[in-house]
């Protein structure tokens, strides 16, 4: 069924029929639902060409991944992003274009998409510190979201964000007043930005306790369950080894526990774990009873948000920047405890 078609069987003109279904506002609500509910009925779909020339878009959205990251296409973070944003494109009628491009193409990419018009906007993954994708998107003049934050950039941008100070802080200080005094830090890359807030969380609270951070418990690297094993077993062979744990991803904790339980330890009696957690569908930090205490946040539902917010920017250029900051949760699971007595 066209559009044609649907507008004679509703009694309406195609253009009333086309702004009911995407959602202009001078469409009253009643005419909308009757509409909505008789393109349902019919299994109407909106031609995305026709569409397309009809509001000058390409109905599309890109994902610029430069191949220093291109383990992010397989990671179950970046897939979750992904499948949220795609959930929102999809209600809109757009379309997602994944590029996977040498790290020094990247802005080239970018400059292509907008003489091509193949895309109407890109949301920018991974940001860090100073980071000069933002400038070059202004000046291209294309539009954009960051999924996080760059420390030290002056230009006004959107995005949406984790507190991830916060998060960190309230779980060093947690697994203080449980006693703790030897945390270990497992960062994520700290050219990252969200590594480097991080960072300052957990330092921040040790600073606030009288603890003078110990680089010897401190290591940053891509978050693999390898990195967690490794660093671990590293910091359980020290003189004075830590009695906690903090990560940057469960893929991190699992590592962690493997490297616990390999030292005959018991994670949450004998050695404490507190992971970042995504809230992933397909990593999830157990079922009724949480296996590691976390600070957690979907960064699935941050994905849904995120193309909702660049969508409402491509729909109205006149929009001031918008950005979005969201908190995480503390959920107490199984991993953590008092500080064991040690004989």
């Amino acid at each position: 069924m066209n559009l044609k078609q649907l507008s004679e069987k509703l009694g309406l003109s195609q253009t009333t029929v086309s702004r009911a279904l995407n959602g202009y506002p001078e469409v009253n609500e009643e005419t909308r639902r009757r509409v909505v509910e008789a393109a349902r009925q019919y299994d109407y779909r909106p031609n995305a060409r026709a569409k397309g020339l009809a509001t000058g878009r390409a109905m599309a959205i890109g994902h610029v991944i430069p191949i220093s990251a291109k383990f992010e296409i397989v990671n179950p973070i970046f897939a979750d992003f992904i499948a949220g944003a795609g959930e929102s494109y999809s209600k809109a009628g757009y379309d997602m274009l994944i590029s996977v491009v040498r790290n020094d193409d990247e802005e080239r990419v970018y400059r292509d998409m907008k003489s091509k018009g193949n895309v109407d906007g890109v949301i920018v993954h991974s940001p860090r510190l100073n980071d000069s994708r933002i400038g070059q998107l202004h000046e291209i003049g294309l539009p954009f979201l960051v999924h996080g934050r760059s420390s030290g950039c002056d230009i006004g941008y959107s995005w949406i964000d984790v507190n991830n100070r916060r998060a960190f802080e309230r779980a060093t200080r947690f697994l203080l007043d449980l006693g703790h005094r030897r945390i270990a830090l497992l960062n994520g890359p700290e050219m990252m930005d969200f590594a480097i807030r991080r960072r300052a969380g957990f330092e921040n609270a040790l600073h606030d306790a009288g603890i003078d951070p110990d680089p010897a418990l401190m290591h940053s690297a891509e978050m693999t369950e390898g990195f967690g094993h490794r660093a671990a077993t590293e910091a359980l062979a020290l003189p004075e080894p830590p009695t906690a744990f903090l990560v940057a991803s469960i893929l991190i904790a699992i590592g962690v526990r493997r490297a616990i339980e390999e030292s005959h330890l018991t994670m949450g009696r004998d050695i404490s774990v507190v992971t970042y957690d995504d809230d992933l569908s397909y990593l999830r930090n157990g079922d009724d009873i949480p296996i590691f205490t976390a600070v957690r946040s979907s960064v699935r539902e941050a994905g849904r948000l995120a193309a909702e917010m660049l969508l409402s920017a491509i729909a109205d250029p006149g929009l001031p920047h918008l950005d979005r900051l969201l908190e995480a949760e503390l959920t107490v699971g199984q991993s953590t405890g008092p500080v064991a007595v040690r004989s």
